[in-house]
């Protein structure tokens, strides 16, 4: 199934989908954030006609031929949603690129086999190099961002990973995320590290890369054409001040989010210079 778009107005989705049945085209609709419905096409080799019928319709989605179509069908109900078996998972891809979805089920297959007992050994082979012995595993300088050690801790961090990550991806392609994940695992590591030694892990650093990745290069370079609501930087920036008096006795590798967000901005920052 291949996403077409998302649609504020459900019953106008549906007269489209029952358009699109009168050129025995497959769509089919389902429910997003904020009351929006997506556009799905069932098959891919639609794909073409597909997208040009629906640049049509968002040009003129009054047009009679979308009602009558929904007439001639029978069904001039409110919005019905289909929910596919696959409907999770392809709601998943559909926002991530390969990279993202590698980084997360590293990360959730390292939790689980920290849940199931492995959690030292795991801890020993990837965290942050603590000694001599272990400055030339260089794997261990990025590893520490694969390491969760609770369900909010990985939770959290994935959704932000997959919503921050997926778009990057998405828009500049798998290359620009790795870059941007090696270089903020890096400098997160090293601060953290710096400060409070190699118990941490976790992939905050990298998320607050993300977010200032994304709130630069909106700022610095808008024909991108990536962005990030106003509201979420300043939640999460609230959070970075607010995680320094560590709340409820809780340990935050605080470092690692301003080193991360730091590099993130700054990656940002590079990247709109070269378009000048």
């Amino acid at each position: 199934m291949q996403r077409l778009a998302a649609i504020s107005n459900p019953r106008a989705a549906q007269a489209f989908i029952d358009y699109m049945k009168t050129r025995h085209i497959a769509v089919e609709m389902m429910p997003e954030e904020g009351g929006r419905v997506a556009l799905w096409l069932r098959d891919d080799q639609d794909l073409v006609e597909a997208q040009a019928e629906l640049d049509r319709f968002i040009q003129n989605p009054n047009d009679p031929r979308y009602m009558e179509a929904s007439w001639a069908s029978g069904d001039t109900r409110s919005a019905k949603f289909v929910y596919p078996a696959n409907n999770l998972m392809g709601l998943v891809k559909a926002k991530a690129g390969p990279l993202t979805l590698f980084v997360m089920a590293a990360c959730a297959v390292i939790y689980v086999l920290a849940f199931l007992g492995l959690g030292g050994p795991i801890f020993s082979l990837l965290h942050f190099p603590a000694n001599p012995d272990e400055d030339w595993q260089l794997w261990r300088l990025f590893s520490h961002a694969f390491l969760h050690f609770s369900p909010l801790h990985i939770i959290f961090n994935l959704l932000w990973w997959w919503t921050l990550g997926g778009e990057i991806e998405r828009k500049l392609g798998t290359n620009k995320l790795l870059q941007i994940f090696l270089l903020s695992s890096l400098f997160s590591g090293f601060a953290q590290y710096f400060f409070s030694g190699a118990n941490f892990g976790g992939l905050s650093g990298v998320v607050y890369a993300l977010l200032g990745y994304l709130w630069f290069i909106a700022w610095l370079a808008p024909q991108k054409g990536l962005g990030i609501d106003k509201g979420l930087v300043g939640f999460m920036l609230f959070w970075l001040v607010f995680g320094f008096v560590e709340p409820l006795g809780m340990n935050i590798a605080n470092m690692a989010h301003l080193a991360g967000l730091l590099s993130g901005c700054g990656i940002a920052s590079w990247d709109a210079k070269r378009q000048h």
